[in-house]
């Protein structure tokens, strides 16, 4: 075992084998509504919910690093690029940037790092520039021994269904196949097509959470769906912070994935 999967190893409840990760990245892409708070102040709510990890932008990082500094703390996760994703915004048209590199995220604390895999951009050298910038990232976490998730999504504009479940599987299998020691990718809603999509992947899939559910059940129903689909855990975000209660929907959510309320 190499530092980089004795990284990913600690994202994973040593019991279910499974992990919850709690995504506070939205800053850098989408407008976070000024109701959910100050920054620092959801990051003390998510941490207070238990996650394994959060998922976190370079610069939330190195203002909350103290939030972290706990022995049972949850794996700060730095996300590691930029796309266009509010609406508002669509007309400067579709671009991709990386943000931080694999030895960036390690001096800012990260136990891991995640970075888009966008497949159906209306530029096809977009796509090839992703998939670039992911293999050099590959090599490089592997190198200085950080974990790469790949977020993989059918989010480029040519896409019409951003759920389609071969394409998602497509584009899961692409990000593993570049270097990706775990998968973030889309729960296709529908747990027969979400277990094909993970089956046909060699390292471990989680699926995201997206925008604010309609009910907590359905948040919760689709997260159970998921696991037993197949899936080694999730990454919620919006449907966490957003909530009425975040710490109750975190242990919630937290139970889906683990079978029990996890311990610290």
């Amino acid at each position: 075992m190499d530092a980089a999967e004795l990284r990913l190893e600690r994202l994973f409840d040593r019991q279910s084998g499974r992990s919850f990760i709690t995504a506070f990245d939205h800053g850098t892409t989408l407008r976070v509504p000024p109701e959910a708070g100050k920054p620092l102040e959801v990051v003390e709510k998510i941490i207070a919910g238990a996650p394994d990890g959060v998922l976190i932008s370079p610069g939330l990082l190195k203002q909350s690093s103290h939030l972290f500094a706990f022995r049972g703390a949850p794996v700060p996760i730095l996300r590691a690029d930029w796309i266009v994703l509010d609406e508002r915004m669509k007309d400067i048209g579709e671009h991709y940037r990386t943000t931080c590199t694999p030895s960036e995220a390690l001096a800012l604390g990260a136990g891991a790092m995640v970075m888009y895999l966008i497949m159906g951009p209306e530029e096809g050298a977009m796509f090839a520039d992703n998939v670039r910038a992911i293999t050099q990232a590959a090599h490089e976490a592997r190198r200085v021994g950080i974990p790469l998730i790949v977020e993989a999504t059918l989010w480029g504009s040519r896409m019409e269904d951003k759920k389609d479940p071969d394409l998602l599987a497509y584009c899961c299998r692409i990000a593993a196949e570049l270097g990706a020691d775990a998968i973030k990718t889309e729960y296709t809603g529908d747990p027969e097509t979400m277990a094909a999509v993970i089956e046909g992947c060699a390292v471990p899939v989680l699926t995201l959470g997206g925008a604010k559910g309609g009910s907590t059940e359905a948040v919760l129903e689709a997260a159970r769906d998921a696991i037993q689909s197949g899936a080694k855990g999730l990454i919620f975000g919006r449907n966490v912070w957003q909530a009425d209660d975040p710490i109750a929907m975190s242990a919630a959510l937290r139970e889906a994935v683990h079978g029990s309320p996890a311990s610290r």
